[in-house]
């Protein structure tokens, strides 16, 4: 139930607060004062589209907040936690529009999403405008208020899962039969892709120890005439350092005959001695080893070449070349046994059709019971509303399936119902959306809303212009209509009626006021005496009279006893 609501620079409200109760409040005001402003702030409550237009004049940003009681409200207080946000039995959704748009939602004080808003506000609020009438006259929308109706929301949604993994299994044996179609194109190719890679004899690292081989290979003649400087130095030269290193052995070994103090080791120095000349060995094998090979060169240069080919192809290294070839082995495997696939899935498929169609049967029977119930109650509804040859029925329509004869099935299952309205005796029913009258609309909707609300989950309906195209006797029957619907929900009604706004239970004016040069919005909740004021301009105009005055007295009496006799 909506407690409180607060409006900060939205279009011409500088700073409004409403405290709403249960029951019906009626909200009236003459045209233009800000009675839509209140109801485009609930709207942004419930996810509506933002734009930086509906900021007041002058300044940044415009702010609705609003104040929810949801006690024994368990599925919301279920989507707060989904959402992770806390919370008890009240509930705080603020909503900040930004000229820079960078608008921002809370909930609770959480930051929130657009879509965790929406989500939240479907158990919150359901306003009934012009907008709740288009939804009602089309007719794609008739088959879920008829499931709401009747509680078949747990039923079809058990359907929709069978549906879903029904059409799933479809597309999968689409994909079967596909890839059976292109079998053998399909087979040539990967027996081509795999016998290339197989015929490459491809060795892991390949590819980088022939780009060793080749640099060295590149480098011979610069490599083999170093390894023979080197070698001749420590070697093969005159003078050369081995030469050298045995004079110095020599003589070391002369001196520590005589003294033996000298700390220079001969042992050492023959180890040194033979570490150089296997160096130089090594040097002079070398050389041997680097011969410049042009042809060896070539080769190299054409596997590189063919390993990157192939590395385009099938992957961005030799490793993934590999496992390419894996897959391909795998995927012909599967290719080759296509056939007894589709032969399993299609078995499945009309197994599961036939649980689908059960589902879809009982689901249609069911809705066959809800749409007489239906059919009684809104007329009980309508005829009330001084509609009393009015007729209403849901007509079904179930286009069948050209293959099997039976009725094609839908993600809501097998029905189209549409409801359909003769207003007068004697002339066939007709779709709601061929209804010319808006005040048989308006009633239509009312009573529809009636009907459901003793079904619907929604703490709060608000009534925006439900007096489009009545008067008289019959507003004061919508009136008393709109107080048997608070019985089940708080209710919000904006009405120009007084036949109407007698029936509130609280009843608020919206009046514009210039102040400098600035127009804003004000809300005030009327006492007694300025609610027969308030009843006696809507029912007088501009000319007020004290008969008018007392009749205005009359009404609100009347309105009371009804009220004390439901």
């Amino acid at each position: 139930m909506l407690r409180e609501l607060k409006i900060q620079n939205l279009a011409i409200i500088d700073t409004l607060e409403i405290s709403f109760v249960e029951g019906l409040n009626v909200i009236s005001g003459e045209t233009g004062a800000g009675k839509s402003i209140i109801i485009g702030a609930v709207g942004l409550l419930l996810g509506d589209r933002a734009s930086s237009d509906f900021i007041r004049s002058s300044e940044e940003t415009a702010v609705v907040e609003a104040l929810f009681d949801i006690t024994g409200r368990d599925e919301i207080k279920d989507k707060l936690a989904e959402i992770g946000c806390d919370g008890d039995d009240d509930l705080v959704v603020k909503r900040i529009v930004s000229r820079s748009g960078k608008n921002k939602i809370y909930i609770n004080g959480n930051l929130a999403t657009l879509g965790s808003l929406s989500s939240l506000s479907e158990s919150l609020v359901n306003v009934c405008s012009q907008h709740e009438h288009q939804t009602i006259l089309n007719a794609d929308n008739h088959i879920d208020i008829l499931d709401e109706f009747g509680q078949l929301m747990p039923l079809r949604n058990q359907y929709s899962l069978l549906y879903k993994d029904f059409c799933n299994l479809q597309g999968y044996l689409a994909e079967l039969e596909l890839q059976n179609g292109n079998k053998q194109e399909r087979e040539g190719f990967l027996k081509f892709q795999l016998k290339e890679i197989i015929d490459a004899h491809i060795t892991p690292g390949e590819d980088t120890a022939l780009l060793d081989e080749k640099k060295i290979l590149r480098n011979a003649k610069q490599l083999n005439e170093h390894a023979r400087n080197a070698h001749d130095i420590l070697y093969a030269g005159e003078d050369s350092v081995l030469e050298r290193l045995s004079r110095v052995i020599g003589d070391v070994k002369e001196i520590r005959e005589i003294d033996t103090s000298l700390g220079v080791s001969t042992d050492d120095l023959d180890s040194i001695y033979f570490s150089l000349e296997e160096t130089a060995l090594e040097l002079r094998d070398y050389t041997y080893r680097i011969v410049y090979d042009p042809e060896r060169l070539e080769e190299v240069d054409n596997r590189l070449e063919y390993l990157s080919r192939l590395k385009r192809k099938y992957g961005a290294t030799l490793d993934e070349v590999l496992r390419k070839q894996c897959d391909i082995e795998h995927e012909f495997k599967t290719i080759s046994s296509v056939e007894d696939e589709i032969e399993r899935v299609s078995g499945e498929i009309d197994r599961r059709k036939e649980r689908v169609m059960a589902s879809a049967r009982e689901l249609s029977a069911r809705r066959a019971d809800v749409a007489v119930r239906l059919k009684d109650e809104i007329e009980r509804e309508i005829h009330t509303l001084r509609m009393a040859s009015a007729f209403f029925e849901v007509r079904f329509h179930q286009p069948l399936d050209n293959a099997a004869g039976e009725p094609q099935i839908h993600y809501r299952g097998c029905d189209i119902p549409e409801f359909y309205l003769s207003t007068n005796i004697g002339e066939e029913p007709k779709p709601l959306n061929r209804i010319a009258s808006g005040g048989e609309l308006s009633r239509i909707v009312l009573a529809m809303k009636k009907v459901l609300a003793r079904t619907g989950s929604v703490g709060t309906i608000i009534f925006d212009e439900v007096d489009t195209g009545i008067g008289g006797a019959t507003a004061e029957i919508v009136g008393h209509k709109l107080q048997e619907v608070a019985n089940h929900h708080q209710v919000i009604c904006i009405s120009h009626l007084p036949q109407i706004a007698c029936f509130g239970d609280h009843h608020f004016l919206v009046a514009k006021k210039v102040e400098g040069k600035k127009t804003n919005t004000e809300v005030r909740l009327l006492s007694g005496e300025e609610r027969l004021n308030e009843i006696t301009r809507m029912l007088g105009g501009v000319e007020i009279t004290e008969k008018t005055r007392e009749h205005a007295q009359e009404m609100l009496r009347s309105a009371c006893h009804k009220r004390q006799a439901m």
